[in-house]
């Protein structure tokens, strides 16, 4: 496994694979790597000649400069994973490597899609998120990229951007992975006290039990359920929506042709957690 900590570098590497018609896939990570990263650079190796992951906390997207410095750093397990899953290459890069003295994002116009829910909750988000991703399409220039749908408007906002830009890279998303209590997992749940740990797993129940109530029930009255059972916790519901999965246009009724799901984000303590469910 190849470790990458300058573009050119990275860059002349994957110039030679291209030049032999190799299938580039790329694995964008913020580190502490767990097992739903794995299942994304495993399905990148079987559908590529060459898989990278990058490593890198991206300042931009990060709201609160108390998140970005509390940000978990797991480097050497982090690598040791992907030298056991069979990763090509790993870039590292420094925070100068990619922005140089200018630690700004850029601004993006993704139809809506940026203003809903995570974008409403955290301006400039988004924008984040997309000059990084943009910067790495450019400097990897990858056939395919996965992303996980734990971040599903991350997913949408990213293939937006791959449209909008003209980007000749298939943006392909992932399931959400599991821990058996059903708690999607997140670079975040290592942060989470014993007792907060006990009590995130309702998230995922409440999210299965408003899919099943939304056959018979209004939004309406699912809102409502939804509020009332966080209420009875520890838990500080942020938002739950209902929306349709490619526009994330909050919807007034349930249209079962057409592919909706439920989103939620919950606070325990100071820890953020979202997860989202299929309708």
């Amino acid at each position: 496994m190849q470790i990458f900590e300058k573009k050119s570098a990275l860059i002349l590497c994957l110039s030679l694979l291209k030049e032999k018609n190799k299938q580039i896939g790329f694995v964008p990570t913020m580190g502490v790597l767990h097992k739903g990263h794995q299942s994304l650079v495993e399905k990148s190796i079987a559908n590529n000649h060459f898989t990278v992951v990058s490593i890198f906390i991206n300042p931009t997207q990060f709201n609160k400069e108390e998140d970005l410095k509390k940000y978990p750093k797991t480097l050497e397990a982090d690598l040791e994973l992907l030298k056991n899953t069979g990763c090509d290459a790993v870039f590292i890069p420094s925070v100068d490597e990619i922005y140089k003295q200018n630690v700004v994002a850029k601004s993006y116009v993704f139809g809506g899609i940026e203003n809903q829910m995570e974008g409403a909750f955290r301006p400039g988000h988004f924008d984040g998120v997309a000059t990084i991703v943009h910067a790495f399409f450019d400097i990897i220039k990858p056939n395919n990229a996965y992303f996980g749908e734990k971040d599903f408007q991350q997913l949408q906002v990213v293939k937006k951007l791959a449209e909008i830009k003209n980007l000749p890279v298939n943006v392909i998303g992932c399931p959400i992975f599991r821990e058996k209590d059903g708690l999607a997992m997140s670079s975040r749940n290592v942060r989470l006290t014993s007792k907060q740990r006990a009590e995130v797993p309702f998230i995922y129940q409440t999210l299965k039990e408003t899919v099943r109530l939304a056959k018979t029930t209004s939004i309406k009255e699912l809102y409502a359920f939804v509020e009332k059972e966080f209420a009875k916790t520890a838990l500080d519901l942020e938002y739950f929506t209902i929306a349709e999965e490619t526009s994330l246009e909050e919807i007034s009724t349930i249209n079962f042709n057409r592919k909706n799901r439920a989103f939620i984000a919950v606070n325990a303590g100071s820890i953020r957690l979202i997860d989202n469910l299929a309708i």
